[in-house]
């Protein structure tokens, strides 16, 4: 009654205040009134007032209102008591007290004197009367005072937290749905009761404001969801997937809708059917999860009752469907509860379903029992129709008043209102019945309870009552409602205050929804730890909590269930139990041992998200047909055929260039790559490298992790059988796997891929597949792209094939990833052969493999390739000879396919034999087997391969069926004919259904080799064994020059059915691998491949062929020095790093030759045809010196800016200056050209900048404020403003238009020598002499980046295309690339070794060019950061650097007089060069003559192959690699360098690795020798100082000082006991080894770069500075003669007695004994830096390193005379055409005869070395003629002082002219003679 009162009170309008002056009025009033009943009335009206007002000021939570209130309260009270109601008045001081106020006292003296009015609502809490104030407390200060209140750790639950949600993708209008959530989450933000405080992503209120607007797609969208409970109802089996489905519904249904649901569940309960979990689980979801109002009374009785029936017919069978049962009759009375439902029959349902829920008390299901428990209390919470009850209701109104504040809580739960309905609830029934029994509160009796059979079950019925109303079930529906709204900070302040927090069930509760909170993945992980920190605070705290044994075991339970679950951290729980193991007293810790091993009871605590059906309810509403059986049968075949293989996970790098110790794990790139939004992945690698192996197992890995339905799907596509795999490839792939076209669409509208193409090269494709088919585009296929190829296969700008883009518009190299699979790595290789023997048990085991490995020479490089190391473990047990020695075998790539395929072809024909054949099979096997089986299988593959390259063009898969190849080519191999069957089951061929095809394309491509060049079909006679070379070749087939060579029989001519005839085979690169082996070995070969070439000058029939076989003659090798190739026809062959020198090239067809970096030097090329033959460079221009060039932007002119101060124009078309524009007075520092390409703007050291009118020439402007020099200058993009930076340190931003500084930069602190326009024009980056790059917002002027640095000045700076990176140039020798955004360093580009002048990014972005001090010009990889090319040939530092807009030319300046031009596209078919990209500092062969080690400027140390050449770079630290050395063993390399603090790094030949770093020197290591034990290392520094190590533990044993400058160079005597040094301070020092001691001390004129013992130790070498090469004893200190002279450095041979010399541009051989000179070698590469003899027993080698990076080995010849001869070189590929001449020569293009001219071709050849007469001229012989002239003069004159002088003149002139005669210094030794002549003239 007092509750409908106040509901229906006009008050509700009131405020507090208002609300409490009507309070205080009433009660004035009867404070005066004597009337009893009247006083009754007016308090009644005072407590509804009073009422309103609580109610009205909780939204205001004005305290000082709050605290006349609870006044109020306590006068109410006094005067009820006052009156003889004391009933009445102690409810009256309860709800002060429920205020937090304390007012005892207070209220009395109001009651007697109370005021006529209360305070206003304008008095401030502030002005309260003191005693008021310290009155006060909170609400829950109160409670705390009327009952213990438990307290958790504040950290736990701290705050509350956004509950649990999935938010799906929102369609857009007439979109297809992906699934029913979509749809449930659409509805939900169209429910118009959706609460207001639901916050929404930026994306859900886009959507939410259209969809609004459009009733057409809210109206598709709700009939959707009709429809979908319409087809439920279809729905037969209506399984656990669709009731799952269905459900995600209810929340948003329409009441009509949810009314035909709530049907289809109780028709499925009925009786008459089967009862299905399922079912119940969603009857007891719908009616937890239904909307207000949905929920009718009737339904629900009805629900109940027959609910209660099954029950009854359930019961004492499944545990399972009781407890589901029971779960749903929970649900359906939790429902009736809330809804108020009224009326229940208590004969029919009541007392029945009270009396069964009570039965299962006794049920052996611990979790069943809790069950029935609380769904017995909510059947408490619904009446029956006793009139009784009405009774027990009016004696106990505070139960209604609690039901209704519980109730009314439950959605928006208000936990103050909340608790006072729990305590009206337990105050009222603590009248009504009697006490609680609780179960004993402590753990004693637990052990005894555990032995007599008792536990957690046991103890658990006795703490549940099954008696009467308990408040702990409202109070877990509180809890429910607080933890679905994520509020667990209030659900926390719940748990402790609920009066029934000590109550076993409500703790039991409270466990239970901690431990799912903890289960649920959903939840953040600091929320699910706190729930498991809660359960250890309830466990741990008894003193709290009490000692409830139930509570505690449960919590165990919990625990050990969340410990082992995998969807959450099992740490946490984990840790937790551990910690309880020791926890309290003996006797819990006893019950934990009990509990522990008795194991967790599982029961329904995991949490996840519901597996939908495929195809959907959803599906067939939008008539989607079913494709996940297809997929999961897909994904079957797919895993089934992976088969078990031995897989070693694979290493990546990020390009070619990149370093080996940049490798990373291959699966792991791939998997970011799919996490991320990148498109595209281009997995690279060399032919067998692994990339079809790899992509097969991410295919299987992705399929393990497939998600059903909303996963990506990955998709497996062999290029090569797709038909035109360039458009619609998915689709054709997905018809080979059966799909239908109507899934095929489905999948291609809602379905996302991973694709996995394999073989684009194998399919021989040039087409950007990810364009072609229109990948990711709207309407088509939702896919990223993992695509694999051969490196060599793709050219220099292959990305355009890969990239998201077109050529019509720049592609987003941001959506695209590559990377290089990389060789074996040692450990990989082991890794392999350990699993193949135990996959495939082969003869040999792992140590037999092993040692194989080690001894065998090359094989450990060969199986480094993963295809070739299959090959070897299957053929070497039988390869090698048992008792074979393994380090005589000889195995190259081509000898083991030979053995592969031989030995395949041997299993198969066994395999036949033990085969079952019919009669006729048999016969033709006996057949085949009598002329030789393997004889004939080889065959097959070859007229196979053959027909495949002819027929199809060598694409590899052959589709044949009977239908359609009868009467084609594939009858000859696939008919079913029993031989040609027999032989394709032998052959090693694959099947697949109608698809043929080699096991392996290298296959395909060995058998079309064996076809061109087949060893069997040749009569064998004994050879010398060949070897392989680079430039040359050290075998007995030497070129053209060997005689004598034994060959085989000779053929009658060449073959004109060969393939060499019929296709070109140029960029076949695996093909050319295998036939250069095959010319290295087999020198008929070699002879048919000459035969091609001579027939070609006849007949051009042979042309091809002649392209073909000069091509693979080339590669492998051959020179072609001085070889009449006059008239040959080789269009289009590859002759690429091809040596020619003085070849007679006579009118050749050389049309479209590769002429890329080939040795062309005394060529005659007169009258050869050259149309469009490339030679990978271009000309230079000549202009004054300059230090400033760029591009226009239509790429049509390029402005010079000169040191003159004037500018050059020149046209791109004919290279012709077109425009001089003359106005500076100083040198021009920068010249830009404006957006539009109509102006240029230059700056200058005159402090002046000036704009240019480019089609007139005329001056625009001159800007003039800066005060020094202008060195940086920049257009912006829009053309209306320059960016200029000066010496001044200012940056100044100029208005173009009118001519003023708009505004001034400062913030450098020194030289700004860069500035730089972001691509959107709002920022400028500038550089600067203070290490600094800063970035300036253009419109504030401010500096809006910290400083980015570098560790020296900053030379240049530029913007990325797309403006997210910055790359700058500095003095520190390093380019570093910036992020924009965040300041970080992205990469440091090290490789040039002087300061870097230059940086420009490619217009695409993916490119950046830099130009230095070294002369170099260098391209690197964005991406990577590796550097892709070092381009030479300026000689002198390169200032700027410009790229043409296309991006396929760059252009250089440079103070040496010249403009160079770069082609960035051009490039070789092949990657032949692989010398040093810098300067070769050391060269030095190992003793045992089989390597040769180098160390370079470019940072690295290479090992190289003293027959062939081939080459392999050690990995570590090094910097730049002044000296190298070999231990007397060869099994140790010592090496000294710059960096590392000036180091010596000692390194182990075989491994490859450092393995001491010895730091001590102060300057950097000139020189290094080992001793002859080779157990010490000595190292000469700049230092001044020799140390010497020990080469074991790396530690300094001695420092041998005395020198006075840096020391140059040391060395060993032969037998250790001295050590001889060279130094900058002109003296030779020879100290003791044992001792340290200085012994001598040998003084020069000049430094001493060498010193070298000769083998006695007896004499010494120097070589010094003043050009003089000396011999010394070593016994005395008398002055060395000169033996020789020489630029830069010597080395002596002491077999041959040869000391070799080498000045900047030649080599000369000197006799030691004598002095004269044997032999000169010029016309090297470059600078000669380093030499050095061979120390083995073949000492007729040497080798020498250059400045551009070239290594060289020259044989020398003894004849007549001595000759050198170049058997190999490995450079990186410059042009040499000195001498060669051009006259004639047709089809040349002006670029390119420009080009030759400046590299020195002519009209008439010269010969290429300079070889000796039969007298050789020797210093001796030019001394004797001189004395003989002076002897003349002197007998026909006095003796006069004139005379004495002249003749000393002739003398010192005498040693001068034999110096310049020796070395060939041709002109200078003419124009001393000259003198001496006339001197000799004044004689007489």
């Amino acid at each position: 009654m007092v509750f409908s009162s106040i509901i229906s009170s006009p008050r509700g309008t009131l405020s507090p205040q208002q609300a409490l002056k009507l309070a205080n009025v009433y009660l004035d009033n009867a404070c005066k009134e004597n009337d009893g009943d009247i006083t009754m009335v007016l308090c009644h009206d005072t407590e509804i007032s009073l009422s309103q007002a609580k109610k009205a000021v909780k939204r205001t939570e004005d305290q000082y209102v709050i605290e006349e209130i609870a006044i109020a309260y306590m006068d109410l009270g006094d005067l009820l008591k006052s009156r003889g109601h004391p009933n009445e008045a102690n409810v009256s001081y309860k709800k002060a007290g429920k205020l937090g106020v304390n007012v005892q006292g207070l209220g009395r003296q109001r009651v007697t004197g109370r005021p006529n009015s209360t305070t206003s609502s304008s008095t401030s809490p502030s002005g309260a009367p003191q005693a008021l104030v310290q009155a006060h407390v909170t609400t829950m200060d109160k409670h705390k005072q009327r009952r213990s209140i438990a307290t958790i750790p504040s950290h736990i639950f701290a705050k509350n937290v956004r509950p649990p949600a999935i938010e799906y993708k929102l369609p857009g209008s007439d979109e297809r749905l992906t699934n029913t959530p979509q749809l449930a989450y659409c509805l939900y933000l169209l429910k118009p009761d959706r609460s207001p405080d639901d916050t929404l992503d930026p994306a859900a209120h886009n959507w939410l404001n259209t969809t609004k607007k459009d009733v057409d797609e809210q109206e598709r969208l709700k009939s959707m969801a009709t429809e979908l409970i319409k087809a439920f109802k279809r729905d037969e089996l209506k399984d656990a997937k669709t009731v799952a489905e269905v459900v995600y519904l209810v929340p948003v249904l329409d009441k009509d809708s949810f009314q035909a649901l709530l049907s289809i569940f109780y028709s499925g309960i009925d009786p008459s059917k089967l009862l299905k979990v399922h079912h119940l689980e969603g009857l007891a979801q719908s009616i937890q999860s239904a909307d207000q109002g949905h929920l009718n009374a009737d339904d629900l009785v009805k629900i109940l009752g027959l609910l209660n029936t099954r029950l009854r017919d359930t019961h004492q069978q499944s545990s399972d469907h009781m407890y589901q049962l029971t779960l749903a009759i929970s649900h359906v009375l939790d429902a009736m509860a809330d809804t108020k439902v009224t009326g229940l029959d208590r004969e029919k349902l009541h007392e029945p379903l009270s009396t069964y829920l009570k039965e299962l008390k006794e049920s052996e299901d611990p979790y069943l029992v809790y069950q029935a428990a609380y769904a017995f209390q909510a059947l408490l919470w619904v009446p029956d129709d006793e009139t009784t009850w009405q009774a027990a209701m009016r004696h106990t109104g505070k139960v209604i008043q609690g039901v209704s504040g519980v109730v009314s809580a439950m959605r928006g739960l208000d936990l103050n209102k909340f608790i006072e309905g729990l305590d009206d609830i337990q105050k009222g029934f603590e009248g009504a019945f009697k006490a609680v029994k609780i179960i004993k509160n402590s753990y004693d009796g637990v052990t005894s309870l555990a032995q007599s059979g008792q536990g957690l079950l046991e103890t658990l019925k006795e703490g549940f009552s099954f008696e009467r109303k308990r408040d702990w079930y409202s109070a877990l529906r509180g809890a429910d409602t607080l933890i679905r709204e994520g509020e667990l900070a209030t659900f926390k302040e719940l748990v402790c205050l609920a009066p029934c927090q000590l109550d076993p069930a409500f703790q039991w509760g409270v466990c239970q929804r901690l431990g799912k909170i903890a289960m649920n993945p959903m939840w953040d992980a600091d929320t699910r730890r706190g729930a498991i920190e809660f359960l250890g605070e309830i466990y741990k705290n008894d003193e709290v909590w009490g000692q409830h044994a139930s509570v505690k075991q449960w919590i165990l339970n919990i625990l050990m269930q969340l410990a082992t679950a995998s969807e959450t951290g099992p740490q946490y729980a984990g840790a937790l139990l551990r910690e309880l193991e020791s926890t309290g007293d003996d006797r819990k810790q006893a019950m934990y041992r009990s509990c522990q091993e008795k194991g967790p009871i599982s029961y329904p605590l995991k949490v996840t998200q519901p597996e939908l059906a495929s195809p959907s309810l959803l599906d067939h509403v939008q008539n989607r047909p079913d494709v996940e059986g297809n997929i999961r049968l897909l994904r079957k075949q797919r895993t089934k055929a992976r088969g078990n293989v031995v897989y070693i996970p694979p290493q990546g790098k990020t390009s070619v260039q990149a370093a080996d110790d940049t490798r990373f794990p291959l699966m792991e790139k791939i998997k970011e790559f799919l996490e991320s939004d990148k498109k595209v992945f281009l997995l690279m690698g060399d032919s067998g490298a692994g990339k079809s192996t790899f992509n097969r197992e991410l295919e299987f890995t992705l399929w393990q992790s497939y998600e059903n339905r909303t996963g990506r799907i990955p998709l497996h596509i062999n290029l090569p059988a797709i038909d035109k795999p360039e458009h619609d490839m998915i689709a054709k792939q997905l018809r080979m796997a059966d799909f239908t076209e109507s899934q095929i669409r489905e999948m291609k509208n809602h379905r996302k891929f991973v694709l996995i193409c394999d073989g684009y090269d194998e399919s021989q494709q040039t087409h950007n597949l990810y364009m072609s088919n229109k990948l990711n585009q709207e309407g088509e296929w939702d896919a990223q792209m993992v695509i694999s190829c051969r490196t060599e296969y793709l050219g220099t700008d292959y990305r355009d094939r890969f990239q998201p883009g077109d050529r019509n518009h720049q592609s987003d190299s941001s959506l695209f990833q590559e990377a290089v699979i990389t060789l074996f790595s040692l450990d990989q290789v082991q890794d392999y052969i350990r699993q193949y023997v135990i996959v495939h048990r082969p003869l040999w085991e792992v140590e037999e493999y092993k040692q194989a490995l080690e001894r065998i020479p090359s094989l450990k490089e060969l199986v480094r390739n993963p295809f070739l190391m299959t090959l070897s473990l299957e053929v070497l047990p039988r390869m090698v000879d048992p008792g074979q020695r393994l380090s005589e075998a000889r195995v190259t790539r081509v000898g083991l396919y030979d053995h592969f395929v031989a030995q395949w072809l041997e299993r198969g024909k066994k395999r036949l034999r033990e085969k079952d054949l019919n009669i006729q099979a048999k016969a033709a096997f006996e057949s085949l087997s009598d002329e030789g089986f393997t004889q004939h299988g080889m065959e097959f593959m070859k007229k196979l391969a053959v027909s495949i390259y002819k027929e199809q063009d060598g694409h590899p898969i052959v589709r044949y069926s009977r239908a359609k190849g009868e009467q084609s080519w594939k009858s000859e191999f696939f008919s079913r004919d029993k031989e040609k069957r027999l032989l394709r089951e032998a052959c090693p061929l694959t099947r697949n259904g109608n698809q043929h095809r080699f096991i392996h394309r290298s296959l395909l491509e060995y058998a079309l080799a064996r076809a061109i060049f087949d060893p069997q079909d040749v009569e064998r006679v004994s050879v010398p064994e060949t070897v392989m070379r680079r430039r040359g070749s050290s075998s007995s087939t030497l070129s053209f020059e060997v005689k004598n060579v034994e060959k085989r029989q000779p053929e009658q001519g060449p073959d004109l059915d060969s393939p060499l005839v019929w296709r070109s085979f140029v960029n076949d690169h695996s093909l050319l691998r295998l036939l250069e082996e095959r010319v290295q070995q087999e020198p008929v070969f070699k002879s048919q491949l000459l035969d091609y070439i001579e027939h070609s000058k006849k007949d051009k029939k042979w042309r091809q062929a002649a392209a073909n076989a000069i091509t693979i003659l080339v590669r492998s090798g051959e020179q072609f020095n001085g070889t009449d190739l006059k008239g040959i026809q080789i269009p289009g062959a590859d002759l690429s790093y091809g040596v020619f020198d003085s070849a007679q090239l006579q009118n050749a067809d050389l049309r479209k030759v590769n002429l890329r970096g080939v040795w062309l030097r005394q060529a005659d090329l007169r009258g050869a045809q050259m149309t469009g033959v490339q030679f990978g460079e271009l000309p230079y221009l000549k202009v004054d010196s300059t230090r400033s060039c760029a591009y226009s932007p239509d790429g049509s002119s390029i402005a010079v800016g000169l040191d003159d101060g004037s500018i050059s124009v020149y046209s791109t078309s004919n290279w012709e200056r077109t425009l001089t524009l003359e106005r500076h007075i100083d040198v021009v520092k920068r010249v830009v050209f404006s957006p539009t390409g109509d102006k240029i703007a230059s700056a200058s050291a005159d402090k002046t900048i000036r704009l240019w009118d480019v089609e007139t020439g005329s001056q625009l402007q001159v800007l003039k404020i800066h005060a020094s020099e202008v060195c940086g200058l920049a257009y912006s993009p829009h053309g209306n403003m320059i960016a200029s930076g000066a010496v001044d340190k200012t940056v100044r931003l100029w208005d173009v238009v009118a001519g003023g500084c708009r505004k001034v930069l400062s913030g450098h602190t020194g030289i700004v020598y860069g500035v730089a326009y972001s691509p959107s024009g709002d920022r400028v980056a500038s550089c600067s002499d203070d290490h600094m790059i800063r970035l300036w917002d253009v419109e504030t002027g401010e500096c809006i980046r910290t400083p980015l640095d570098h560790s020296a000045a900053v030379r240049d700076v530029t913007y990325s295309p797309h403006g997210d990176q910055v790359a700058s140039a500095s003095q520190d020798s390093a380019v570093r690339l910036w992020n924009v955004e965040t300041g970080s360093c992205l990469h440091i580009l090290r490789g040039h070794t002087r300061d870097v002048l230059s940086v420009v990014y490619s217009p695409k972005g993916d490119q950046v060019v830099s130009g230095s001090m070294d002369t170099t010009v260098r391209f690197w990889d964005v991406e990577t950061g590796s550097c892709r090319h070092t381009l030479t040939g300026h000689s002198g530092s390169v200032f700027s650097v410009s790229y043409s807009p296309k991006g396929d030319k760059v252009v250089t300046g440079s103070p040496d007089y010249t403009l160079r031009l770069w082609d960035t596209s051009a490039g070789s078919s092949r990657l032949v060069s692989n010398g040093h990209s810098a300067a070769v500092r050391s060269i030095k062969c190992s003793p045992k003559g089989d390597l040769i080690v180098s160390g370079s400027a470019d940072n690295t140390i290479r090992l190289w192959d003293v027959k062939t050449g081939a080459c392999r770079t050690l990995s570590g630290p090094t910097g730049t690699v002044y000296c190298v050395a070999f231990s007397p063993k060869g099994d140790w390399i010592a090496s000294g360098s710059d960096n590392y603090y000036e180091s010596v790094l000692l390194w182990k030949v075989d491994s490859g690795e450092c393995q001491h770093i010895l730091s001590s020197h102060a300057g950097r290591v000139n020189s290094v020798a080992f001793s002859p034990s080779g157990d010490t290392v000595a190292s000469a520094s700049e230092d001044e100082t020799v140390k010497l190590w020990d080469v074991a533990t790396g530690a300094c044993r001695q420092t041998l000082r005395g020198h006075t400058q840096g020391v140059l160079s040391v060395v060993y005597a032969p037998d250790g006991k001295q050590i001889a040094t060279g130094s900058m301070d002109r003296t030779i020092r020879l100290w003791d080894a044992d001792t340290g001691e200085c012994c001598k001390k040998l003084g020069l004129s000049g430094y001493v770069r060498e010193v070298v013992y000769l083998p006695e130790g007896d004499q010494l070498i120097s070589v010094c500075d003043d050009s003089t090469i000396r011999l010394w004893d070593v016994q005395t200190e008398k002055r060395g003669r000169i033996i020789g002279y020489t630029g830069w450095t010597a080395a002596y041979s002491a077999n041959v007695k040869l000391l070799a010399s080498v000045s900047s541009d030649k080599t000369v051989l000197w006799d030691a004994s004598s002095g004269e000179c044997r032999a000169v070698v010029g016309n090297f590469p470059d600078t000669i830096d380093c030499i050095s003899w061979s120390t083995s027993s073949d000492p007729n080698y040497l080798v020498t390193g250059c400045k551009d990076g070239s290594v060289l080995k020259w044989q020398v010849l003894k004849e007549d005379q001595y000759r050198v001869q170049l058997q190999w070189s490995a450079s990186n590929g410059s042009l040499a055409v000195r001498g060669a001449s051009i006259q004639g020569a047709c089809g040349l293009t002006s670029l390119n005869k420009q080009l030759l001219l400046q590299r020195g071709a002519i009209g008439e050849p010269e010969h290429l070395l300079r070889e000796t007469s039969e007298k050789p001229t020797t210093m001796a012989s030019v001394v004797s003629k001189l004395k003989e002239t002076s002897e003349d003069i002197a007998e026909s004159s006095s003796s006069s002082p004139l005379q004495q002088t002249w003749k000393a003149s002739v003398a010192e002139l005498t040693t001068t002219i034999a110096h310049k005669a020796a070395t060939g210094r041709v002109a200078s030794m003419v124009i001393f003679c000259c003198l001496v002549l006339f001197l000799k003239i004044i004689a007489k």
